[in-house]
C-alpha cells in the first residue's frame, strides 16, 4: 500500500508537528507532503524528501507563512496524490482538503478546526498586528469559511486529539471524529518520587496560557513556584512577581526532565484543546493542578493524577493548590496511568486498528 503523509506546513516546531513527526517515523516508507518547509525551523526529517506546492517558491512564504492563508486551499488542492492508496494528513486548517483517488482513503489526524475562521476573535487578540485590517480580514475569511467546511468533507475519517475537538468537528463540520489521545515518548521523562519544594509551571508566555493566574496566587501563598519558557508576557510577568517566584527562561530537555520528576506539583491554567504537559507530567510520577476544562478532562483524574480549579482566577487556584497538599499522592500510580495510556505503543494500537477499519470497510 502506497502512502503519503501530508501536513499543512512545516515553519515551526509545536504539538501538531512532533505528532506528524511520530508520523513519518511510522511510516518510514511513506513520501511526505506539505505547503511550506523551513527545515531550520521544524521537526528533523533527517535525509527524508519533502514535497511542497508552489508556494515554497515565493520569496520569504515560509517565514511570514500566515500572510500566506488565502493561497494554501488552492496549493493543496493542486498537490497531485493519484498514486496514493493511503493519504494521512495533519491539519489545523488546510492539509484535509488534498485530492484523493476514488478508491483511495484518507484519514485526517485533526488537531483543531480552522481556528483563525472559526474563532477570529481570538485569533486576533493573540496577533494584534492583524487587528487593524479586520474589516478587509473578515470578508476574505467569510469566503475561506465556506470553501473550508467544503473541503472539510474529504477525510473518510477523523481523528481528534480530544473529546473537546472531536465535539468541535461536528459541530463545526458535520463529520463525527474518533478520539485517540496523542501520545509523549514515555522514555523522555524520568521518574522520582522524591519531590522538592516546588511548584512548577512550563509554558510559552503567552496571554491565553495564563501565567498571570499562577503568579498572583502564589505572591498570595509566598510558596516557591518555577516557570520555565518564554515569550512576549515574560517582562510583565516579572514585574508583577514577587521574590518567592523564579523565572528559568529556555531550559534544555535535561533540565526540563529534572524540573518536572521533581516538582511538588505541574501547574496548567490554560484552557487546552488537549495539552501534552500534563501528560508530560503524570509521566515523571508529578500531580497536575489544572484548570478544569478542555483537554485535561481526557488525561487527567481528579484526586489520582491530579486537581482540577473550576474558575481560571486566583482564588480558585489558590484553593486546588491547598486541597492537592492534603492528598497523599501515589507517585507510581501517576506515572503508570500515563505510560498505560498516553505512550506510543497505545497510540498506534489504537490508530492503526482505525486505518486497517477505514481500509476494509471501503
Amino acid at each position: 500500500m502506497k502512502i503519503a503523509l501530508v501536513h499543512d506546513y512545516l515553519t515551526q516546531r509545536g504539538g501538531a508537528e512532533r505528532v506528524f513527526e511520530l508520523l513519518c517515523k511510522r511510516y518510514p516508507e511513506a513520501d511526505v507532503f506539505t505547503s511550506l518547509y523551513d527545515p531550520q525551523k521544524t521537526i528533523d526529517l533527517g535525509e527524508r524528501i519533502v514535497n511542497t506546492t508552489f508556494l515554497q517558491k515565493i520569496p520569504g512564504a515560509a517565514k511570514y507563512f500566515r500572510m500566506m492563508a488565502p493561497f494554501y486551499f488552492p496549493a493543496f488542492r493542486a498537490l497531485d496524490l493519484q498514486d496514493y492508496d493511503l493519504i494521512i494528513s495533519s491539519s489545523t486548517s488546510f492539509a484535509k482538503a488534498v485530492r484523493k483517488r476514488s478508491d483511495a482513503r484518507h484519514v485526517c489526524f485533526c488537531h483543531n478546526v480552522t481556528r483563525f475562521l472559526w474563532d477570529t476573535e481570538t485569533y486576533l487578540r493573540e496577533y494584534g498586528d492583524y487587528r487593524y485590517f479586520a474589516p478587509l480580514i473578515e470578508q476574505i475569511f467569510q469566503l475561506m469559511r465556506n470553501v473550508d467546511l467544503k473541503y472539510a468533507q474529504e477525510p473518510d475519517l477523523y481523528i481528534a486529539n480530544s473529546s473537546v475537538v472531536a465535539k468541535r468537528i461536528q459541530q463545526i463540520y458535520g463529520k463525527p471524529a474518533i478520539v485517540v489521545n496523542y501520545p509523549i515518548d514515555t522514555s523522555n521523562f524520568v521518574y522520582s518520587d522524591t519531590k522538592e519544594d516546588y511548584f512548577l509551571a512550563s509554558a510559552r508566555m503567552i496571554s491565553y496560557k495564563r501565567l498571570d493566574i499562577i503568579v498572583e496566587a502564589f505572591n498570595w501563598l509566598g510558596w516557591r513556584l518555577l516557570i520555565s519558557g518564554d515569550g512576549p508576557e515574560q517582562a510583565r510577568l516579572k514585574a508583577k512577581a514577587l521574590d518567592n517566584i523564579e523565572f528559568l527562561g529556555h531550559v534544555s530537555d535535561r533540565q526540563r526532565k529534572d524540573l518536572f520528576s521533581q516538582a511538588k506539583s505541574v501547574i496548567v491554567a490554560a484552557l487546552e484543546d488537549y495539552g501534552l504537559v500534563p501528560v508530560e507530567a503524570n509521566a515523571s510520577g508529578t500531580p497536575v493542578i489544572a484548570y478544569g476544562a478542555g483537554g485535561v478532562l481526557d488525561t487527567q483524574i481528579h484526586g489520582i493524577t491530579g486537581v482540577f480549579f473550576k474558575r481560571q482566577t486566583p482564588d480558585s487556584l489558590q484553593a486546588a493548590l491547598l486541597e492537592s497538599g492534603r492528598i497523599t499522592w501515589n507517585y507510581e500510580n501517576i506515572r503508570n496511568h500515563a505510560v498505560n495510556n498516553f505512550s506510543e505503543p497505545v497510540f498506534f494500537q489504537k490508530v492503526e486498528q482505525l486505518i486497517d477499519q477505514t481500509c476494509i470497510t471501503h
